[in-house]
């Protein structure tokens, strides 16, 4: 019983694992052109859902991540290169609309939060495990 259990639950993780993510790009926002659909393809990566905010707009199904999609595909056809196309819109919504932000002043507690955090999570750890290493030194001292 218990191995039926653990074999349906290995094989519901490997189904999921293997489940690629689909894309919220409709046929009618792709550019006839398959290089340009490629490149818009990795701008869109690139960039944040505002709205979803864990989503880049490439997943996105939100109505503003489509219009910043339409948008991209629209500065592709006019001929902006992709360091320009994520200039404007940075420009539009701010350096949040990255998914990697630069490192600026203002973004600097973003990218040491995680390892602020691993460390203050580090040292309660070795504060509790040094307290509980005193109380079963001082349980064992009683015994004696």
């Amino acid at each position: 019983m218990l191995r039926s259990i653990i074999s349906a639950a290995l094989a519901l993780i490997f189904a999921v694992a293997s489940v690629e993510p689909t894309l919220a790009v409709e046929p009618d926002e792709m550019l006839d052109n398959p290089v340009l659909e490629a490149r818009a393809r990795e701008i869109s990566r690139q960039l944040r859902c505002v709205v979803c905010q864990s989503q880049n707009i490439d997943d996105s199904n939100a109505p503003l991540a489509k219009d910043m999609r339409l948008l991209v595909r629209e500065r592709l056809v006019a001929g902006d290169s992709d360091e320009a196309i994520i200039a404007y819109l940075v420009a539009r919504y701010g350096d949040y609309v990255l998914l990697k932000p630069p490192v600026q002043t203002n973004t600097a507690f973003l990218w040491a939060a995680p390892a602020l955090i691993f460390t203050f999570a580090a040292g309660m750890a070795g504060l509790y495990l040094s307290r509980m290493r005193r109380a079963d030194n001082a349980a064992a001292d009683e015994r004696r």
